[in-house]
């Protein structure tokens, strides 16, 4: 079965003008299921998805289920404790605060 296995739900990374977005699949969860660890630049997800139907004789399972971590090494630096995640429709979003530094101008553009 897939569940013996730790697997990594997909994950996206993006930037935004002051902060560094990442969001992880991790469908079927309730708050409790996972834990957010920060060290410097690393980000770690990890937790568990209980298979509801263990015992049953599956026909085709493609729902990872069991142990889950994923490591997403930031490329940019962080500054305070000024950090966010929410979980809504599957998704656990986590904003991050890039350091000053790192930060990138927000440009508009008009049509004249």
């Amino acid at each position: 079965m897939q569940n013996e296995a730790i697997w990594r739900p997909p994950t996206d990374v993006y930037e935004t003008g002051d902060s560094a977005i990442v969001i992880v699949e991790i469908a079927g969860l309730s708050e409790g299921n996972y834990e957010i660890l920060l060290n410097g630049r690393v980000l770690v997800v990890s937790g568990e998805r209980r298979d509801p139907a263990e015992k049953l004789a599956y026909q085709q399972m493609e729902i990872r289920y069991g142990r889950f971590r994923t490591e997403v090494h930031l490329p940019w630096a962080l500054e305070g404790t000024d950090h966010a995640a929410s979980y809504e429709d599957g998704l656990l979003r986590i904003r991050l605060r890039k350091a000053e530094t790192r930060r990138v101008p927000v440009r508009v553009s008009s049509t004249s």
